[in-house]
């Protein structure tokens, strides 16, 4: 800024200059600003930013690829500049800041994932951190490559919508079920969830992952000891197991106890109230409201006892991603509405005498659906 030269050429060039006359001028106030951006103040970040962008419009695509490599790890780069490189629809000049730019808020990121590229959502996918709004858009518009990547990424946060449909990608990609379920932050009914679905492969490698003692029970039980594993390791659930208890004990839990905490959509809390109430193993009641299928549940929510408005609440939980239409639910109140306490009951404690096999499991399943069906 010093040489008094400087702005005359600056000037020059973005009016009338030649194309190399432009390229010098960017190169040289690209690098006056990447020697001494830590020093300059907000108005004359502000100068800067009005002057590459003028220039950056006047170039080709090399030339605007350098600028964004330059500018992408400053964090006080000029703001409206990084923004119009991120947009930029060559890849090689949006990459590197929407990798790396802190300039970029998340209102840019989630702006640009729901309209740029899949190259685009890519490069986002890398960032150090992300989070769950921009996640949300990378898992809802993102191709596989890029689930992929934020689904590996340490850094990136979901929510629990987002966990939902990175699980339901998942189902037939090993790949992506092996990212998630090593995940530390999953939350604990995606991860059972995501173990009903996974390949035995997958379920085999996660079980070795998991902190305890060495696991030896076979490939096809591989999903329940997990299940246990990280049932045993949840201070939610102990916290939700040792309240329901509590109110067993003294007499005071209640459908009530089940209505509110399905109400609540908390999964823990449901899990172990039901399971108290209707006496029932606790991975039984987590199957049941995680499968699709209602019918499990159905059948559960009878064998306790419960009322419509309570079995109501249970379907309309988000844990296992039903999407029932107002028919659909009314349609299987009807049904729990036909179907008997004895009989619940009997397909219930034929499959807890013989729950040791996935294959048992899948005639349960089975069981389950020609019962409902019978007496829809």
């Amino acid at each position: 800024m010093s040489d008094p030269n400087f702005l005359p050429e600056i000037e020059n060039a973005i009016a009338s200059g030649t194309v190399n006359q432009r390229l010098r001028a960017l190169k040289r106030i690209a690098d006056l600003f990447a020697n001494g951006s830590s020093r300059y103040s907000i108005d004359q970040i502000a100068v800067f930013d009005d002057v590459l962008i003028k220039l950056a419009e006047m170039v080709e695509t090399g030339a605007r690829a350098r600028l964004a490599r330059r500018l992408a790890s400053l964090p006080d780069a000029p703001p409206r500049m990084v923004r119009a490189l991120a947009f930029d629809p060559e890849i090689e000049v949006a990459g590197p800041v929407l990798a790396q730019s802190e300039r970029l808020g998340e209102d840019d990121l989630v702006e640009n994932a729901r309209s740029q590229s899949q190259a685009h959502l890519y490069a986002i996918a890398r960032r150090r951190e992300l989070s769950e709004a921009v996640t949300d858009v990378l898992v809802e518009r993102g191709n596989r490559r890029v689930v992929h990547e934020v689904a590996s990424n340490a850094g990136a946060r979901f929510s629990d919508s987002g966990y939902g449909k990175l699980v339901g990608r998942a189902d037939g990609d090993d790949r992506l079920a092996e990212y998630i379920g090593l995940r530390r932050d999953i939350p604990r009914h995606h991860f059972l969830k995501l173990l009903h679905t996974a390949s035995a492969r997958v379920r085999k490698k996660l079980a070795a992952q998991a902190p305890a003692a060495v696991v030896n029970r076979a490939v096809a039980e591989a999903t329940e000891t997990i299940s246990g594993r990280v049932r045993a390791a949840s201070p939610e659930f102990r916290k939700a197991k040792k309240a329901s208890k509590r109110r067993y004990t003294s007499n005071q839990l209640g459908e009530n106890n089940v209505h509110a905490a399905a109400a609540s959509q908390n999964f823990d809390k449901t899990v172990a109230s039901l399971a108290l109430l209707g006496r029932f193993p606790v991975e039984v009641v987590e199957r049941g409201l995680l499968d699709e299928n209602p019918d499990i549940l159905l059948i559960l929510a009878k064998a306790a006892h419960c009322s419509r408005l309570t079995t109501k609440a249970l379907l309309l939980m988000r844990v296992a991603g039903r999407g029932m239409a107002a028919h659909d639910i009314e349609a299987a109140l009807a049904s729990f509405d036909r179907l008997s306490v004895a009989t619940a009951n009997r397909i219930i404690n034929y499959y807890v005498k013989r729950q040791t096999s996935t294959a048992s499991q899948a005639k349960f399943r089975a069981e389950a659906a020609s019962t409902m069906a019978a007496v829809a």
